[in-house]
Formats: C-alpha cells, structure tokens, sequence
C-alpha cells in the first residue's frame, strides 16, 4: 500500500505541476507507457485507449503545453533516493552521473537552436551533426543493474557555457536533495561521475562550495603536475607554480604512486589500482579560472589509474585514467569507492538508450525547441512511473517468462510490458474531454504562404582539448 500511495501521490504532484494543457499531457504520458509497439510519432500515441483526446490535441499539448519543471525537480528529488553503503563506516553515500545525449536533427534546417552534437560512429571516426544536445543528471544505484533515478534534463542553448550549465544542474540538484532531506550535514560528500568530455577542473571550481566529489575520465593524452614544492636556489625571481610532469600515457613520468592497490574481479580479472594525490593541470585565464592577481587557479585533485587484466571483447585493454576533485582522499578506501562508483557512470547508457529505442524520445519531428523540451521533460517522466510502479507488478507476467528472483530486478523494458494492467488501478486526475467540432481549417485551393526561414547552427558544447 506504501507504494500504491507513493506512485499515486506523485502523479497527482505530475498533474499539479503541468500548467497549461495539464489533461493532454498527462493522458500523453500514460499512452506512451502503454502502447504495445514501438513509439514511432506522436500521432499515433493519441490512438491508445489511455488517451481520450484526438490528435490536433495532442499535438497542441506538446506545441502549447507547459510544466512548472522548478516545482516538478522538487517533487523529483523528494523520491527515494539509491545510496551506496561504505563498509568501513556504514554510512550510506549518493552518487550522481551527469551526460550529454543528442537529439539530431541533420535534415532541419529551419529548425532553431540546433547545435554541432559531437557524435562517435564506427571505428573511432567522430562526427559533428546538428541536432539538440540535452544534458542530463541521475543517480545511480549499487549492484548490476539498469535503472537509474532521473532527476533533471536541460536542452544546451547555443552560446551557452556546458560547464556552467553543469554546474547549475548540480547546484539544483543538490539544494533539491538538501531541501527533502535526502542529504545532510554528516553525510558524506556525493560523488559526481562523468566522461571525459567535460572540462572538470573548471567544473570543480564552479562547485568547490558544494558537497560534492567530481569523478571524471581522463584522455590518455592528458599532462598533469605535481604541487611545486619550496623554492630552489636564488630567491630573485617568480616562485615556481607547477611541480614533476606526470604524462598519463608516458610511464616514465610516472612517479612513485601515493595509494597502490591489486584486486581480483571476476569481471575483469587482476585489476591494479594506481593514485597520485595532488596533481593539477596547467591552465589559463581564457578559462575564467583566475585568482585575484589574474593568474590561472591552481585546482589540485587525485589522478586515479585502473589497469585491468581483460575486458569482455578487448583482448589488451588500456589502463583507465580518472580525476578526482578531491587533492586528498579522507581514507585508505576511498579510492576504491571512486573507481567503483564510476563503472556505475555506464548505467546511464541504458537509461539514454530506453529513452530512445522504447519510450521514442527522439523520434518525433518537432519544430520548436520548446515543445522538445516539454516532450523530454514526459519521457523523463514516463521512466519515473515505470521507476514506481515496480513493486505492483507482481503476478503480472506472461506463461513464458521467469519469475524474478527481486521485483527491482526487473529490466524496464519488462515493467512497461505490464504497465497497462496496473495503470486501471491508480488514480487519474483529469478531466473528461469536452465535444467539439473542428475548425475551418485552410480554405480549399489556397496554399501556406509563409515560408520559414532556415536557421543558423550554433555551438552549444565544445571538446576538452
């Protein structure tokens, strides 16, 4: 019943929050979950029996439809939050993942606001296509799984800076988690992970007043330095502000490890693991990363190397380089809980990819920015349903599939399988339609005159070089 009420409290909290065309939306929402075929357009979402609405409805909902997302984020963070439990203290720590998925759009040219998405295809051949980069934040949860807890989605602007984005995604989350009291004083710090497209020296500046461990990935081309030590020599001149080179993919500059550790995965094999506690990179003031002489900010943290014996399908796999925001880990363990906590980071592959392939988050071919935004914001919200209505599914299979050893096992494609047969159970606050009859429309013979005019591409993210 606890779960009945929680499911049911937070989609009335949906309804609340959505401001104008609340009933199209949230009828749009259940229809995506229960529509038994492959989200191809939004069109035929408005044939489901969930949806009483036609589809000039639904489309005016995405085009015209708003949600309060400030409200709805609060509502978000105030759900159970996953925690990994530390051995050594029982203590329970949140870790959050933060990407960038894009939603292309090569073909639209009239289409605002598109951005160069910078995309991997075969063979390590990168590409640039227009599109809409959204960046999103989740956190994770322990153990093999593909679940995640979505907690903000944002489109990035053209000229907008990513870091600066991030960092205010962050900030956000991180009030929203205080405020709900999923996050307290005492508690440890939560740890960030992200890939390595992201500038995370400049991030960990943005957020140093925050509670929060950047954990980031590192290109194996990457330079970073040790602290510069006492001065050497005369007194006269600039004191020195960089220390011994480390070069991640030259092992000759690699000093004596502060923190070394060997451990047997049945994954991955013999894995060595490798710290250097108080590294920074070089800098500039091109950044905005300046102190108050205008010289470039020293921003030290924890270079982490992982050297496993194989990889499922990599017959010699290369060493794994991360960078911890934090110059000195509080303990012995705490190096092995950032390079755990960032194998998590790939679960939001699963989630990018259940958001494209199940739920058809990037199939419609929408105009305005805005309304991609609204339909972003349901996708997300359709995931957090199938998120809550896990432990109702039970009993709820076909002949052919095996009972799960735990309901939260189960993968999400499976859950949205039996959302129908649930959904009848739970409380629907919306209105009845009203009759009405269609409009004019364009009169017969006559042609749109207004041609649209093609667009700009802008750059909304730019490479760590």
């Amino acid at each position: 019943m606890e779960a009945t009420a929680r499911l049911n409290k937070f989609r009335q909290d949906y309804y609340h929050c959505l401001t104008n065309r609340a009933d199209a939306l949230f009828e749009l929402t259940d229809a995506l979950l229960c529509t038994q075929s492959k989200v191809t357009d939004l069109a035929h979402l408005s044939l489901e029996p969930e949806h009483h609405r036609g589809y000039g409805a639904l489309y005016d909902a995405i085009n015209h439809g708003h949600l309060d997302t400030e409200k709805f984020k609060s509502r978000i963070t105030a759900l159970p939050v996953p925690t990994f439990p530390r051995k050594e203290d029982g203590q329970q720590q949140i870790v959050l993942a933060v990407d960038v998925s894009n939603w292309l759009r090569p073909d639209a040219n009239c289409t605002p606001e598109r951005s160069f998405c910078h995309t991997y295809a075969r063979n390590g051949q990168a590409e640039m296509i227009p599109g809409w980069p959204y960046s999103v934040i989740v956190a994770l949860q322990p153990g093999a799984s593909s679940w995640t807890l979505p907690l903000d989605i944002r489109r990035l602007v053209p000229g907008e800076d990513a870091s600066a984005v991030t960092a205010a995604q962050i900030r956000e989350v991180m009030a929203g988690l205080i405020n709900s009291g999923q996050y307290r004083t005492n508690d440890p710090e939560v740890l960030v992970v992200m890939d390595a497209g992201y500038d995370v020296a400049r991030l960990a500046w943005l957020v140093k007043d925050l509670p929060v461990i950047l954990i980031a990935r590192l290109r194996s081309n990457r330079v970073f330095y040790a602290p510069a030590g006492p001065r050497r020599g005369p007194s006269k001149g600039r004191a020195p502000r960089h220390g011994a080179k480390l070069a991640l993919n030259d092992p000759a500059t690699h000093q004596r490890p502060t923190h070394a550790a060997k451990h047997h995965l049945q994954r991955y094999g013999h894995v060595l693991v490798q710290a250097f506690e108080r590294m920074h990179p070089k800098l500039d003031t091109r950044g905005g990363i300046a102190d108050e002489y205008g010289k470039p900010e020293i921003i030290e943290g924890t270079i982490i190397g992982v050297q496993v014996e194989h990889l499922p399908g990599v017959p010699t796999p290369k060493p794994l380089w991360l960078w911890a925001s934090k110059p000195v880990p509080e303990d012995v363990d705490a190096v092995d809980r950032w390079w755990s906590a960032y194998l998590r980071r790939f679960d939001l592959e699963h989630t990018f990819r259940f958001f494209k392939q199940n739920l058809g988050w990037v199939k419609p071919k929408l105009h305005d920015p805005q309304a991609a935004d609204t339909w972003s914001w349901v996708v997300l919200t359709a995931y957090l349903l199938l998120r809550l209505i896990r432990p109702l599914i039970a009993g709820c299979r076909l002949p052919w599939q095996q009972i799960p050893v735990h309901l939260l096992a189960l993968s999400p494609g499976r859950v949205q399988a039996t959302y129908r047969r649930v959904c009848q159970q739970l409380v629907h606050p919306t209105n009845p339609p009203l009759a009405s009859s269609a409009g004019p429309g364009r009169p017969k013979g006559t042609r749109n005159k207004r041609k649209r005019v093609v667009q700009p591409i802008g750059v909304a993210h730019q490479k760590v070089k």
